[in-house]
């Protein structure tokens, strides 16, 4: 028999990754492409979903003509994808309603505000676990409902199908044959009761969603869907789906309770496995469903930060002060430190533990001396402060003290932030051997699904550590810049209220 690989699709925000792994959790080949940014008003974010099935066609077919295997070869695919940003298509022809709205967006800003006016932020905290915020599925479906033309029209006569990007690429790749999601997707929609894992009949009602547009719910981990076999020859099963989050955490072996990673992506999100029973939060995270394998559901809690690695993109892309996001690695520790700068990149608003949509970024404390050296550090000291923001909460709610902090992503490469953010936290940093942990935990996810891999201590033997990052910084140094950043961070707050109806 010739050798079996597992496949795993990482929809990210800012682009489409493929990776072939090995039975040792070990990357064998991989592509990548960027996926185009869309700002067509302040505060709103698209992207043509047609680039993530576009890309992700591409990327499949790439790594399997660089690996030299076969379609026959893939044992499973599995799918990890930015979590909240939907999609809604025609069920007949496919094509999209119109753009999907991104995580980030904050259009739909006024429905929230109309659900916690009807009193309903408590129903959603106790039955989904999140925080009434245009973060989520929800508004974002309503508004493309009842904004777009034709949208409510079609979906009565039963033409609409309904998305996460996971479902959208799961139907594409299907040849339109299934329409399904996994319940850790599922649970970012704020439609989900994540203690009955059944969609919620009073929260669609107050959304006006119907229930014909959902898709069908399954565990994490099993066979969810097939590619149809004009994709890559084959047929394949998709075994494996979890938000990128989700399976970040998943592929960091976080499977005990009080275990957490922070991911460095477009945003971040530190997540703590906390077993079998869902904690509330009273400090600003988010209970979540982790994953359902195996029959059984492991919750956790998290921060989500919108803009973390999108901080020093926009260095490059905003302001242009770099050329290569990489670039600002090497502005940053040309200074010693930012000479009293403080960035806070609200751009879209600040979540966790915030959960202000008015924010709005700014940087302060500039003087005639500041430097593009100052920006770029500030920047990056931007990361680790929100997440120094975010463990603190973490901590306080779970009642786990933590030991060290697992990371992944693309941001770990950048030895000065990862230095930082383990000064910031008192703690150290462990980078593992595989860093692109969201691919990493879909392939496990996927391949835990078809019996590639027999249990989750399987998997476990295979996280291997690559760097270590110890705190070298005194705690008085530390408490003064984390103070200073608090401070900032009060007068971004609620900003987008004052400027409204000046632009």
């Amino acid at each position: 028999m010739k050798t079996k690989y597992i496949m795993a699709i990482d929809q990210g925000t800012t682009g489409t990754r493929v990776i072939l792994f090995d039975r040792n959790g070990s990357p064998l080949t991989s592509s990548y492409e960027e996926v185009d940014q869309l700002y067509p008003h302040p505060g709103w974010v698209e992207h043509d979903p047609m680039q993530y099935y576009e890309g992700a066609l591409r990327g499949m077919n790439q790594v399997l003509q660089q690996s030299g295997a076969s379609a026959a070869q893939i044992a499973a695919i599995g799918i990890s994808c930015q979590r909240e940003t939907t999609v809604l298509w025609d069920r007949e022809t496919g094509a999209p309603l119109t753009n999907a709205i991104v995580w980030m967006c904050r259009r739909s800003a006024r429905i929230c505000e109309s659900l916690k006016q009807a009193g309903l932020e408590t129903t959603v905290r106790e039955r989904t676990g999140l925080v009434i915020d245009p973060y989520f599925s929800g508004s974002k479906i309503k508004w493309i409902l009842d904004e777009i033309p034709g949208a409510r029209e079609l979906s009565e006569r039963g033409r609409v199908c309904m998305g996460t990007v996971d479902s959208w690429l799961m139907w594409n790749l299907s040849g339109g044959r299934y329409h399904v999601t996994d319940y850790s997707n599922a649970s970012r929609t704020m439609l989900l009761d994540i203690h009955t894992l059944k969609w919620d009949q009073d929260l669609m009602a107050a959304l006006s969603v119907p229930e014909s547009i959902m898709p069908e719910l399954h565990p994490s981990s099993g066979i969810m869907a097939y590619t149809d076999e004009s994709i890559c020859g084959a047929r394949i099963p998709i075994a494996g789906v979890a938000g990128d989050q989700h399976a970040a955490t998943f592929g960091q072996a976080c499977f005990e309770p009080g275990m957490a990673k922070n991911s460095y992506g477009t945003g971040l999100a530190l997540m703590m496995n906390t077993g079998s029973t869902p904690v509330p939060s009273k400090h600003g995270l988010t209970t979540n469903l982790g994953w359902h394998v195996d029959g059984r559901v492991d919750y956790a809690l998290e921060g989500v930060i919108f803009t973390g690695g999108a901080a020093p993109h926009w260095l490059r892309d905003g302001i242009k002060i770099v050329s290569d996001v990489a670039d600002s690695e090497r502005l940053a520790s040309q200074v010693a430190d930012t000479g009293g700068v403080y960035l806070v990149p609200a751009f879209t608003g600040l979540c966790a533990p915030y959960w202000d949509m008015y924010a709005r970024g700014l940087i302060i404390g500039i003087t005639r001396g500041t430097s593009q050296e100052h920006l770029a550090r500030a920047a990056l000291e931007s990361i680790a402060y929100q997440t120094v923001d975010v463990l603190e909460a973490m901590v306080t709610d779970s009642g786990h003290k933590m030991e060290s902090l697992r990371v992944d992503g693309g941001a770990t490469v950048n030895s000065f932030l990862m230095q930082f953010q383990a000064d910031m936290l008192g703690l150290p940093i462990e980078v593992p051997a595989v860093t692109e942990m969201a691919a990493l935990g879909a392939a496990y996810l996927a391949g835990l699904g078809v019996g590639y891999w027999q249990s989750k201590s399987e998997l476990s033997s295979n996280w291997k550590r690559a760097k270590l990052f110890e705190p070298r910084m005194s705690a008085d140094h530390r408490d003064s810049l984390y103070s200073g950043w608090k401070e900032a961070v009060k007068r971004s707050l609620g900003w987008a209220r004052i400027t409204e109806g000046m632009v």
